[in-house]
């Protein structure tokens, strides 16, 4: 046997002893009963033999995408994300609901200013009415789109005194690559979802937009988005200012459609079971 032909057969018995050691992390028994992801987020309820369930938004473990026009009150929506996930319910989410469990969550800013990326995680603490030390925020518009996708990956696995994260928001993706329609980067960006998502657990929130008349996300990124996200939410602001969030895609059973309005304190709102909910007029503010 030749030096070249012994190297390649050293490194088939490589790849071969650690494709043994991996083999029970993905075999999946198709036999096994195994039990559905926890619910992260959820509006409404469905019934299955007469048993209620709540209809997920998102499951832990797996990928919400937002799509949307630019200027269409996107990161308000998040608000209503992240400010349920982190209280179980608020005053303005109607039928939503989060099931937090203690989990932290991580929301990232890519494009706005630091002053317009820090009103919206504000927003938050306005809607819940309390500070929240599990709650991390960051603004990473002055970084490149490789920095931007590192940082977020140290704040996931490397960050200290995180404890279990549940909910991640990346409010824009488009921002992780240098170009929405390179494929090699915008398959990169997606994998790196697919594998922070099951590995930590958690679920992602993607928000990117929609391209110029269309309800279609933006470029191969948006198009690769679509195909892996458990539940796909289309956002479009019509006539009178009113937000309709549509279930474009499920892998579940697909929530009821819904409305929210911004009110006059600049919070929104959704406009489920609209009555009670404009009783809720008061929050506490946060310095």
């Amino acid at each position: 046997m030749t030096t070249e032909e012994q190297k390649l057969q050293d490194e088939k018995e490589v790849l071969m002893m650690t494709m043994e050691m991996d083999e029970h992390k993905f075999y999946v028994d198709p036999t096994a009963e195994i039990e559905h992801p926890p619910v992260a987020l959820s509006f409404g309820d469905y019934k299955i033999g007469g048993e209620s369930y709540p209809t997920p938004l998102g499951t832990f473990g797996n990928i919400i995408g937002i799509a949307a026009p630019p200027k269409s009150t996107k990161t308000f929506f998040t608000s209503l994300l992240t400010s349920t996930f982190l209280k179980g319910q608020v005053g303005y989410s109607g039928r939503m609901r989060g099931f937090r469990e203690g989990k932290s969550v991580f929301h990232f800013d890519t494009e706005q200013s630091r002053y317009h990326s820090q009103r919206v995680f504000k927003r938050v603490l306005r809607m819940t009415e309390e500070e929240d030390d599990k709650y991390y925020t960051y603004s990473l518009r002055s970084m490149s789109h490789d920095e931007r996708l590192a940082f977020i990956e140290y704040c996931l696995y490397y960050k200290q005194g995180v404890g279990d994260i549940g909910l991640v928001i990346i409010d824009g993706i488009a921002d992780l690559c240098s170009d929405v329609n390179q494929i090699d980067e915008c398959n990169k960006v997606i994998q790196k979802l697919m594998k922070w998502s099951e590995e930590l657990n958690c679920v992602i929130v993607s928000v990117i937009h929609t391209n110029h008349n269309s309800n279609k996300a933006t470029g191969h990124l948006g198009s690769s988005l679509a195909k892996k996200v458990e539940t796909l939410v289309l956002l479009n602001k019509n006539e009178d200012g009113i937000i309709d969030v549509t279930c474009q895609e499920s892998r579940n059973f697909p929530f009821d459609n819904f409305q929210y309005k911004i009110n006059e304190w600049g919070l929104p709102v959704v406009l489920d079971d609209a009555e009670e909910l404009f009783k809720y007029t008061e929050f506490k503010k946060i310095i």
